[in-house]
């Protein structure tokens, strides 16, 4: 018995046959249904922030006045200098966190030793406490750093270091992993490459979807951190742009077309990460679904 494949050719199962009207009718006001939905607060954003209109309930797609006033206006309320702070410390905790994740993924797909469930099991674990419960012990450690006892309060230091391991990358890339062909391996080894050489010139470029994938959504978790960086600091100036926000947004002087000039601000860099590294993580989910 036969099937007509264009009858499966949505998630849902509608006919695209050319009599299919309603079909074609429904599915082109769940699409327009879709993008306002996803783009319509974009879009209010984007408008606000260039619209110099005074009143917070008068937000439209379409500025009425637009101006750069709300951008003058976020800079002499320092809001570049709470970007440059959320960028370095993106950027620092980006690459620390992609660097334990990928040594210790490969300890634990591509090594054998005794408690190698275990420590997997507890580095899951990390996952699931949420952060009021560390909130205080993070805090006493960031104030005394034990062994050396040094105080990170109020730098930069002080946030990076704790994002610099994260369960969910170290899970992926060790998931990832544990796929590579041993073959490949032990054909390394054959040809006399060492351990190091092994892992940089056999491991490590097999996994560019997967590290595309953790660095996309390690960049997010880290520049949507709150509760880390207002821990840390110590003045103010310490602020990240996430908790620059909020303040702006609690003082009644500050506008809202201001708040949301830094909100598209803080909008720009997640996608310039997510569009640089897109061909990667499209291919790491891609992969992640067929192996699955």
């Amino acid at each position: 018995m036969s099937v007509n494949s264009s009858r499966f050719d949505s998630a849902i199962g509608w006919s695209t046959r050319p009599d299919a009207w309603l079909s074609k009718g429904v599915r082109a006001l769940l699409s327009v249904f879709a993008v306002i939905l996803f783009c319509g607060p974009l879009l209010v954003i984007f408008s606000g922030a260039f619209d110099n209109n005074p009143d917070p309930t008068q937000l439209s797609v379409i500025p009425d006045k637009p101006s750069l006033i709300n951008f003058q206006v976020a800079t002499e309320n320092k809001i570049w200098h709470y970007l440059a702070n959320s960028l370095v410390i993106a950027g620092g905790a980006l690459l620390l966190q992609l660097s334990v994740s990928v040594f210790a993924a490969y300890a634990l797909a591509r090594k054998k030793f005794r408690g190698q469930a275990i420590a997997l099991l507890v580095i899951l674990a990390t996952m699931m406490l949420p952060e009021e419960v560390i909130a205080i012990p993070l805090s006493l450690v960031i104030g005394d750093l034990p062994l050396v006892h040094v105080s990170l309060k109020g730098t930069l230091l002080g946030v990076i270091l704790p994002l610099g391991a994260w369960g969910f990358s170290i899970f992926v890339m060790t998931e990832f992993m544990r796929e590579i062909p041993a073959e490949l391996e032990e054909a390394a080894k054959v040809d006399g490459a060492g351990e190091l050489r092994l892992f940089a010139q056999i491991i490590l470029p097999l996994c560019r979807p997967a590290l595309g994938v953790i660095a996309v959504f390690g960049f997010n978790m880290i520049w949507e951190q709150y509760l880390l960086p207002l821990i840390v600091a110590a003045d103010p100036s310490d602020y990240t742009l996430t908790v620059a926000l909020l303040a702006l947004r609690s003082d009644d002087q500050v506008g809202t077309g201001i708040v949301l000039a830094g909100a598209l601000l803080a909008l720009v860099p997640s996608l310039v990460v997510y569009l640089s590294l897109q061909k990667s993580f499209l291919r790491g989910i891609t992969t992640g679904a067929i192996k699955g």
